[in-house]
């Protein structure tokens, strides 16, 4: 069974544009420990995930799909790394990534206040309010909808 799932990035840090390029990554550096369970109990390999830009007008750019499950995220080992947990080894890892696939970015960002304002996205973890996690799960519903927003054209809804 496919699940669903929105991961955030800051575009200056790692973006759609970045992502198509390298084709496949890691997403480590995660250091909320529910995203991070969200990515160890409940990622799956082919699990589809919406990209989303945060920060600077906020939006859903491209799609991507899961094609590695978690395992210990090495950053966390690294003491020159900004992700560095001295408490996380490798021998008892606290902290978890996956590999994610790029599919396609999006002909237009579907910005956060398209979302809002988007019937049937009202239950979307995204959009509640002081929701900050940078791994959330999304319902099949919502997930359909927003990939119809991003195929209408380029001047709708903005």
């Amino acid at each position: 069974m496919t699940r669903y799932w929105l991961i955030k990035t800051e575009p200056g840090c790692y973006s759609i544009q970045d992502f198509a390029r390298d084709r496949i990554t890691s997403w480590d550096g995660v250091r909320n420990y529910q995203a991070r369970n969200f990515m160890k109990d409940d990622m799956r390999h082919g699990d589809m995930v919406l990209f989303y830009h945060s920060v600077t007008n906020p939006s859903v750019v491209g799609l991507a799909r899961v094609v590695k499950e978690a395992y210990p995220d090495h950053t966390a080992f690294d003491p020159e790394d900004r992700h560095f947990d001295p408490r996380s080894t490798p021998e008892k890892p606290r902290w978890f990534m996956v590999d994610i696939e790029f599919v396609s970015q999006f002909p237009r960002p579907i910005p956060l206040k398209e979302l809002r304002r988007t019937p049937g996205l009202e239950d979307m973890e995204l959009l509640r309010k002081g929701s900050r996690l940078s791994v959330m799960p999304v319902s099949e519903e919502a997930f359909s909808i927003i990939i119809e927003l991003a195929k209408e054209n380029d001047n709708a809804k903005d």
